[in-house]
Parts: structure tokens; sequence; C-alpha cells
């Protein structure tokens, strides 16, 4: 009785996080229908529109049906795990990306690589001999003298590369993590941030356009439109609103940090990443111009687990240098 009574909670609160993300993905599909269905149920005049400018609506309907596909894919992909890339790394898909600066200052005079730990130390965090070659890479792409503390996740016990973080949600360390979206119910990390981008552009464009049916559906001007017809598209309008507001300021940003190779969670908690501490705030560590940063993002997947290095201090301070005319004309920030 006691062995029952102590696996049952495990056992509900398995349930319970296997059932929440697809409860919160029935819960964002029931919405569409809602809102959806509504401008429909309030303007009796879309009947003969759709006969009329069969198009028009037809165009609607694809947007709606390849939105929430988007919504799906998005929340069916994976960000982009560390095991996942240590795995890749041992079959020789990952990349470990380091700039020349960097490889000068870590190599020694006979060409060997001088990490701020020794192999003993190295063998001592893993047991299993096959992540070694992964600790190798990973020590290399942090600045030297780095404290294995900073870098070694209390959670997974595993070293994480430059920009990942342990999601308490996911109970996994993400590389590049963004953040954990709750109407997703997955992390938005290296490999579904493009994705996640998309979703958010095609949820805007659609949630305009129901803005725009609504507005014209309260502008009918028919005799025997029932009053509550009004009531509840003005209701559903402001919500819709609402959620339009929310939508445009979330792609805005999203698309400023993809321009600028930035995640969420580095720009909130800046200060409190000990590799970016004491870079100016106007310097973007990682960012390799606004052509280099869109192709990347873009093609993140494509390109494997790419993982990148800490640039070196005196790279961030001619960053920080003010632009000039030459600057200017050479496209600098691009």
């Amino acid at each position: 009785m006691a062995s029952s009574s102590a696996t049952e909670p495990g056992v509900r609160l398995s349930d319970r996080t296997r059932r929440s993300p697809l409860s919160l993905r029935a819960m964002v599909l029931l919405m569409h229908v809602l809102f959806v269905g509504a401008v429909f149920m309030l303007d009796s005049t879309l009947d003969s529109r759709i006969h009329e400018e069969p198009w028009y609506i037809g165009v609607y309907g694809v947007l709606v049906l390849i939105t929430l596909v988007q919504y799906f894919y998005t929340a069916g992909s994976s960000p982009g795990y560390v095991i996942d890339a240590m795995q890749a790394g041992g079959r020789m898909h990952a990349t470990f990306v380091n700039t020349a600066t960097l490889s000068k200052q870590s190599s020694s005079k006979h060409g060997s690589i001088k990490s701020p730990m020794n192999q003993p130390q190295l063998e001592k965090l893993s047991p299993v001999s096959s992540t070694s070659s992964w600790l190798h890479h990973v020590v290399d792409l942090y600045p030297p003298g780095s404290s294995n503390r900073d870098w070694t996740c209390a959670y997974c016990k595993i070293i994480q590369p430059p920009r990942t973080r342990h999601c308490h949600d996911c109970d996994k360390c993400v590389l590049q993590f963004d953040h954990h979206c709750v109407w997703l119910g997955t992390c938005i990390g290296k490999n579904n941030h493009c994705r996640f981008w998309w979703y958010i552009f095609q949820e805007t464009i659609l949630c305009t356009w129901t803005v725009a049916l609504y507005i014209e559906s309260l502008h009918l001007d028919i005799d025997d439109k029932a009053w509550w017809k009004d009531f509840i598209g003005v209701i559903m309008l402001a919500v819709l609103i609402f959620i339009l507001l929310f939508l445009l300021l979330l792609l805005m940003f999203h698309s400023y940090i993809a321009l600028t190779n930035q995640t969420t969670y580095e720009v909130a908690r800046r200060k409190r990443i000990f590799y970016l501490r004491g870079i100016p705030d106007r310097v973007h560590p990682f960012s390799k111009g606004i052509c280099r940063n869109i192709y990347d993002f873009c093609f993140s997947r494509q390109n494997g687990f790419v993982l990148e290095a800490v640039p070196p201090l005196e790279e961030l301070e001619a960053r920080a240098a003010p632009y000039t005319c030459r600057d200017i004309i050479c496209c600098r920030c691009c």
C-alpha cells in the first residue's frame, strides 16, 4: 500500500504534464474557431459575399488553415537540446564556431589548446569517454579563465555551450534558449525560433484581417439586425484589438532580436549572464551583421548544431567604437 501511494503522485504529475500541452493546443484551436466563426454569425452578408467574391473568403480560409498548421508545426518542433548536439557531435554533424582571434588567444606555442581546465579535470566532469571531445570543444568556446561552475548545469550536470539555459518546464538544457512558450507548450530555441517568428507573423495577419471583418459587420446598416449581435461584436472586437496589439509588439521585438542575433533571455538577463557582463549595452556580441544574422536565423536547422563562441574582449571593444563615414559606406552593420 505504501509503495503504491508513493508512486501515485509521480504518475499523476507525469499525466498532468503530458495533458497540459494538449489542453493548451485545444484551447488555441477553440479560440480560432470561436473568433472566426463569430464573424460569419454576426455578418449576415458574408453568405452572399462567398458567392460574389469567393476568392476573398477563400484566401481568408486558407490563411486560417495555414496559421493553425504553423501553430501545430511549431508546437511539435524541437528547440534544439544540448543532449542532441552532444549525440550529433559524436557523429561529426555538429559545428563548433570560433573566431580567429579567440583561437590565437587559446592556442599555445606548440599548437595545443589552452583550456581553463586540464585533462584530469575534464575527465572528472563526465565518466562517459564519448563526451570528452564535447567537453574540449565547449571549453574552447568560452573566454580563457572561465570557471566550470559557470557553464555546468546544476540540474543536468552537463557542460552547457554559450547561450544555453536549462528549462525547468522541459527539464532539458536548450541551445540558444529564448523562452518557454506557454501557448505552444514547448521551448523556443535555436532550431525553432524561425518557425515561431513565422507563426507570430501569420497570426498577426490573421488577427488584422479578422478585426477588419468585425469592423465591417458593426457598420452594417440592417433594419432587422438584433442588438445582441452588436453587443457581442463589440466585446469580441475589443478582445481582438488587445490580442493584435500584443502580437504586433511581439513580432517587432522578435524581429529586432533576429536582426541582432540575440535572444529574449539574453536581453532580459544580460547583466546576470557571466560572459555578457561588462559588455556595452549597444554591442551585440554574437551579431555577425544583419544579412548574416538573417541567414543564420532562417537556416539554422539546415546548418546543424552550430555552437557560437564568445568573442574576445578586443573584438567587442572594437565594435563599441562609433560609426564613421567609411563604416556607413562599407555597410558595417550588414
